[in-house]
């Protein structure tokens, strides 16, 4: 909830009292004639906030740490990916060494071998020894090694192949498993960020009462000059959610600093960040059924959610629009009357809000990637939208010190008994109800400090 003091009333008035929060700044009262003017202020461009996302897919929770911590559970097999075959290897061979640095593969499991290019080009042994960068295993197959492209070579350069284990073997009277597997956990931090505006006008200029009709966020309301405050005040508010998705931290994970971080600022992960290092990433158009069915098997290998909803911009959702209007017979070639509630006498529907493929996917435009002061001013190159897993995970809270549930995706204030700065709003200086310190005017500051934590990040989407 907002801090606020100095009788600051941060909306517009449903009546015409002259409040020390509800202001307009747009008339010069200086000219000899006043002039005619309209009481109703015309929107040319709409409703201009893009603050949306976070509100639908987010939750706020306060914390009080500078730090905020989490893991996240790891996978619950083992597989190795590109791995090299030691040289020295033929065809016929019943045996062979797999060059692997301080593996979790154990003396007794069996493992399958495979090129990725074939099943009938892949091999099941068991292991029968382990060094800390090499593991021995003799092979099943009684043919010896199967047909790989290229196995090994004096420069240990030869075709790389995956590994997976899928059991073990030990035979009777024998000693049991060597070493024991500790859970693979990987732990994510962030840290809030602070973000400030401030608003100010002259205690002369508040001497004239003016009116205008606005629509706020309760509705219709009446604001007496300062408008400008009113519009610092939306502006901050769609700052709070595009630096929770714009933010990247000013010192990466290798450890190299930028020059903001030698100037003491850390930054923070923002969601765009946070997908395109954890996540999924998806270029070009999803605008056939083939696209779709590659995001499917990406999410069947990730946390396979059952519901996610896509936030894309004005052409990815026509795109997807066209793609699903494809799928029914009179697609092509006209409107299909009579589906999907669109009878003759009525509007034509041709948008869709949804559909099921493997999994449910919701969709909704975004109005940031739209908008053309912010990410839809950027043509060529920029984020068409983002897939976000719907619902909660639970994941161990570092600071805590246990287990919570907690939304894929939420942002974390700093916030204790004696001071909330989720939203902050104070007003200083001796004009307009303040009285803390000489300036003849009117100070309105705004703060908060947050981070975004991305839970899962494996489970998004980020569209190209």
């Amino acid at each position: 909830m907002a801090t606020i003091t100095g009788n600051v009333n941060i909306t517009p008035s449903q009546t015409k009292v002259a409040l020390p929060g509800s202001y307009i700044t747009d008339f010069n009262f200086l000219n000899q004639y006043l002039p005619d003017t309209y009481e109703k202020e015309f929107e040319r461009y709409g409703n201009r906030s893009v603050s949306s996302f976070l509100r639908l897919v987010g939750a706020e929770l306060p914390c009080s740490s500078d730090l905020i911590k989490w893991s996240e559970q790891g996978r619950l097999h083992i597989k190795y990916e590109d791995v090299v075959i030691k040289d020295g290897v033929a065809a016929t061979d019943g045996a062979l060494t797999l060059l692997i640095d301080n593996s979790a593969i154990r003396k007794g499991q069996t493992i399958m071998i495979s090129d990725g290019t074939s099943a009938t080009v892949s091999a099941k042994g068991i292991v029968t020894s382990v060094s800390a960068t090499e593991v021995a295993v003799a092979l099943f197959a009684s043919a010896g090694v199967p047909a790989f492209t290229s196995l090994g070579g004096a420069d240990n350069s030869g075709t790389n192949v995956d590994v997976f284990i899928y059991g073990s073997e030990f035979k009777k009277g024998t000693n049991g498993m060597e070493k024991a597997l500790e859970a693979d956990n990987d732990i994510f931090d962030n840290n809030p960020i602070i973000i400030k505006d401030k608003y100010e006008v002259a205690g002369s200029d508040m001497a004239q009462i003016g009116w205008i009709e606005v629509e706020g966020d309760n509705g219709v309301g009446y604001l007496w000059y300062l408008k400008s405050e009113h519009e610092t005040r939306l502006r901050f508010e769609d700052y709070l959610e595009t630096a929770m998705i714009e933010a990247v931290p000013a010192q990466d994970v290798t450890g190299e600093t930028s020059e903001a971080f030698a100037l003491g600022y850390k930054g923070s992960e923002g969601l765009l960040h946070a997908i395109e290092s954890r996540g999924n990433i998806a270029t070009g158009a999803l605008d056939d059924l083939a696209e779709i069915d590659k995001v499917v098997a990406q999410l069947d290998k990730q946390g396979a959610i059952e519901e996610n909803v896509m936030f894309v911009n004005r052409g990815t959702s026509f795109e997807i629009d066209n793609m699903l209007a494809a799928q029914n017979n009179f697609g092509s070639s006209g409107a299909s009357f009579g589906l999907f509630d669109n009878e003759q006498d009525m509007a034509l529907n041709l948008g869709f809000n949804g559909f099921r493929r493997g999994y449910d996917f919701y969709k909704s435009d975004w109005k940031y990637l739209n908008d053309a002061t912010m990410r839809g001013g950027i043509t060529g190159g920029g984020i068409d939208g983002v897939i976000v897993p719907a619902g909660s995970t639970t994941v161990y809270d570092e600071v805590m010190g246990k287990n919570a549930k907690r939304p894929f995706l939420h942002v974390r204030y700093k916030a204790s008994e004696t001071e909330d700065r989720k939203m902050k709003s104070w007003v200083v200086g001796s004009a307009g109800g303040a009285s803390t310190s000489d300036l003849d005017a009117m100070e309105v500051h705004f703060l908060s400090e947050r981070a975004l934590c991305t839970l899962g990040a494996n489970n998004f989407f980020l569209l190209k």
